[in-house]
């Protein structure tokens, strides 16, 4: 049976790393970013053991362990603490809180691996994972909505992908299609007759072959009190009316988990590159910083020591391009890895008008970038 590992910690980085050690394992990895959420979870999901924190904002480690043993059906449920003190007197008190076992942070994979195998059995997935899907693999898509303009809509912005779309007016038809395999993801009209969305997601959930597809509401912006209920339910998110293409995408990306980096991220001679498209938007950048720790985390690991920021294929520097930029150095900057970025010299000069670039260490190539010297 699979083990259930919850983390409780409120750095991102940290879950990331915790996710990425077991990844090769038989087990289900959960994640919290505070006390009180990583309770609910526990309660919830009855974790097999929890890698606790010791130092958190709205409730640290000590008052989340106090809560577990005074819960019946939490009590007995190992703990494994995180901290970043190695003090002797830290690591007496977190010894006399009765938790099975502690780490000081930083920590190794290998050595986070051997302490949970003394608390819980680890088993190595008896067959390689399949290859998670990407943006460009043929996704198959339902909608449920009665508007044939908002069909069009949804049509028209996912033209340009290899995605298939097959729509349906009512809530019934689309649960008797999600019966048969073949349907990845649905988006649901909120406004559908006798709260057709809404049933269609409980009857979703409640039958096997069906219960892990996806439900993407639509409804326009001002339906605050319909998206509100689609969120308490589960629903994967909500996308607005009129249907925006960029949006669209990005909603079904995260939906899915589908396999974005290969379009920005490689690896090469011990440094990450992100290397930003021509078409820069808004939902990228969301994209990009949303996996950028784990992979230059990864990077730092396996023995890489270099951000490299590859503007070649950007015609115009705005605000975002920048921000973007800044985010991606200062958390290089905080695994104290070396950066450069490659631009030629239009784009060099739009960027040194921002006063935050006057820092940064430009290459004229991508070759010049790897260079040692840099």
């Amino acid at each position: 049976m699979s083990v259930k590992i919850l983390t409780i910690d409120d750095s991102k980085t940290i879950r990331m790393i915790v996710a990425r050690t077991f990844k090769p394992y038989d087990c289900t990895v959960l994640e919290a970013e505070d006390g009180l959420a990583g309770l609910a979870i526990a309660k919830r999901d009855k974790p097999d053991v929890i890698l606790l924190d010791y130092t958190m904002p709205v409730m640290d480690g000590f008052e989340v362990l106090g809560r577990l043993r005074a819960d019946p059906g939490l009590k007995a449920t190992p703990v494994i603490m995180l901290t970043a003190e190695a003090g002797r007197d830290t690591v007496v008190k977190i010894a006399s809180l009765g938790v099975r076992d502690y780490l000081i942070k930083p920590f190794k994979g290998e050595l986070l691996v051997e302490r949970m195998l003394r608390v819980v059995p680890l088993k190595l997935k008896s067959a390689a994972p399949e290859r998670p899907k990407r943006f460009d693999d043929p996704i198959r898509i339902l909608v449920a909505d009665d508007k044939p303009a908002i069909v069009v809509q949804v049509r028209g912005a996912l033209a340009d992908t290899p995605w298939q779309v097959t729509n349906v007016d009512q809530a019934g038809q689309a649960f008797d299609i999600c019966l048969n395999p073949g349907t990845d993801i649905v988006l649901a009209s909120l406004s559908l007759p006798n709260d057709g969305a809404y049933v269609l997601f409980q009857k979703l959930r409640g039958h096997a072959s069906a219960a892990t597809i996806p439900v993407l509401g639509m409804s326009i912006r001002t339906a605050v009190v319909e998206q509100s209920r689609a969120q308490q339910m589960g629903f994967a998110g909500n996308i607005s009316k009129p249907i925006d293409a960029e949006e669209l995408k990005t909603r079904i990306c995260q939906a899915l988990k589908l396999e974005t980096l290969y379009k920005y991220f490689k690896q090469c001679d011990g440094a990450l590159a992100l290397i930003l498209p021509k078409d820069f938007h808004q939902s990228l950048s969301y994209d990009v910083l949303t996996r950028l720790d784990e992979l230059l985390a990864a990077t730092v690991e396996s023995g890489g020591d270099r951000l490299i920021i590859d503007l070649s294929a950007v015609e115009t520097v705005g605000l975002q391009v920048v921000k973007l930029v800044i985010s991606a150095l200062e958390s290089s900057n905080k695994l104290s890895m070396k950066h450069s970025v490659v631009a030629q010299a239009a784009i060099k000069a739009a960027c040194q008008k921002y006063e935050e670039a006057h820092s940064w260490n430009f290459a004229d190539s991508f070759d010049a970038a790897l260079s040692p010297a840099k």
